[in-house]
């Protein structure tokens, strides 16, 4: 099955190629798949030569450099590698190389960049093995792992170098977003040379009429004082900012201290997630009620109401926990009433539901929680990985963009736009 260009012109080839249909409809569907390929990988290699030169001696700012000649190269494209011979560049005292091909047509190592955008963004949901099965298996495009990761860890690296250059648009009118929720959260991953850390996640949520439109994720690889982390939550915040100017900015976590110091800078208000606040609460429970289950959640019920609903719900509960200590306790129910008393004392000007529901804020930090998991743990916390720093962060940066609303496409269209810097002097 071969194919082959029957006709062309300056803007556009018409391509042919023969299908047999026989055999079972898998058969047949896998057979189409083939001469899809090899339409694909014809047509794309037509397509990078209208990125070469006619040969000409050419500028770059004040250096001159003249053609070596046409040299072949291999290209990996979603349909199958493809050989071009293209000019190469070098000023008359050699050293480097250039290549306007790569350059014009946003070649990312060895790729180009629709293959670059589909292999990077199957990495950012799985491991290098997973992402060649998956392109063989459903694609029909054998390639190896060392090339899924030298690829993905290219793509990661523009990402993370131009974290603080390239903006993006958000996909919602100003005017249908009046709350802001602000979430950070911490969980840990095994490094390679510090054991188990804490990698930073958070989230930037817009809602509209008590409805979350949108989400962007903010996530870092474990670092001492958490810097970084802070200071790229600081500048989406300032974005978002200067986008939904009349917005609520609504800070809600869990109890680390940490937590409080950043959100108090950049929220309007600061509220502890409810479930949270509710897990102490079932630590008084059992501690109260150790062999009645009804009178448990009878008990439990109330108070998780009064605590959501009632203003003065979350001091009338703390005053019930006193009282219940001054009663016969076990040692160990003691304990636990305790720790949910030094919670409610320490957190409960922050326990402001019944205020947030009316105001339309958020009470729970759940997309933030979530984000831990979706963000670090599917991916990063599988069983035997560790990693490096520089790994950990081409990761993140990679599922951060995928996962965050609009961002992907974005990213790409501004590779797109202003191309790759790093090909821009090769070694070919």
């Amino acid at each position: 099955m071969k194919a082959q260009i029957v006709s062309r012109d300056p803007s556009s080839i018409l391509v042919q190629i023969q299908i047999p249909l026989t055999g079972s409809m898998l058969g047949m569907e896998e057979t189409i798949l083939v001469a899809t390929n090899a339409i694909g990988s014809i047509a794309t290699n037509e397509a990078l030569t209208h990125f070469d030169t006619d040969g000409k001696p050419i500028r770059i700012g004040d250096i001159k450099l003249t053609s070596k000649g046409r040299i072949a190269k291999e290209y990996q494209t979603p349909f199958g590698p493809v050989c071009v011979e293209r000019h190469v560049y070098q000023t008359s005292d050699g050293g480097r190389t250039y290549c306007p091909l790569e350059v014009g047509a946003r070649i990312l190592t060895t790729s180009t960049p629709r293959f670059g955008k589909v292999v990077s963004h199957k990495y950012a949901e799985f491991g290098s093995g997973r992402v060649c099965e998956d392109l063989e298996m459903n694609h029909g495009r054998k390639i190896a792992r060392s090339f899924v990761q030298s690829l993905s860890e290219a793509v990661g690296a523009i990402a993370l170098a131009r974290e603080e250059s390239w903006t993006y648009e958000t996909p919602i009118p100003p005017n249908a977003v009046d709350v802001v929720g602000i979430g950070v959260d911490g969980t840990c991953m095994l490094m390679c040379a510090d054991g188990w850390r804490e990698a930073m996640v958070g989230t930037i949520s817009l809602y509209g009429v008590g409805e979350r439109l949108q989400t962007t994720y903010i996530g870092a690889s474990p670092e001492y004082g958490k810097e970084l982390f802070y200071s790229k939550m600081e500048s989406e915040i300032d974005r978002i900012r200067s986008h939904v100017p009349g917005a609520v900015f609504a800070g809600i976590a869990d109890g680390a201290k940490g937590n409080w110091e950043f959100l108090k800078k950049h929220t309007d208000t600061q509220t502890v997630d409810f479930f949270h606040a509710t897990e102490y609460l079932t630590k008084v429970a059992d501690a109260v009620f150790p062999r009645k289950p009804k009178d448990r959640k009878t008990w439990m019920d109330d108070a998780c109401h009064r605590l959501k609903h009632n203003k003065t719900g979350p001091k009338a509960l703390k005053k019930e926990m006193e009282a219940f200590l001054n009663g016969q306790l076990s040692e160990e129910g003691r304990k636990k009433i305790e720790c949910a008393h030094q919670y409610f004392s320490n957190q409960g000007h922050r326990m402001t539901y019944a205020e947030n529901l009316e105001e339309g804020l958020p009470i729970g930090s759940g997309v933030t929680e979530a984000a831990c998991k979706t963000m670090v743990k599917q991916r990063l916390c599988c069983s035997g990985m560790k990693w490096n720093d520089k790994g950990a962060s081409i990761v993140l940066s990679l599922r951060c963009l995928s996962h965050s609303t609009g961002r992907w496409e974005q990213f790409w269209e501004k590779i797109n736009r202003y191309g790759v810097p790093e090909v821009e002097w090769c070694t070919s």
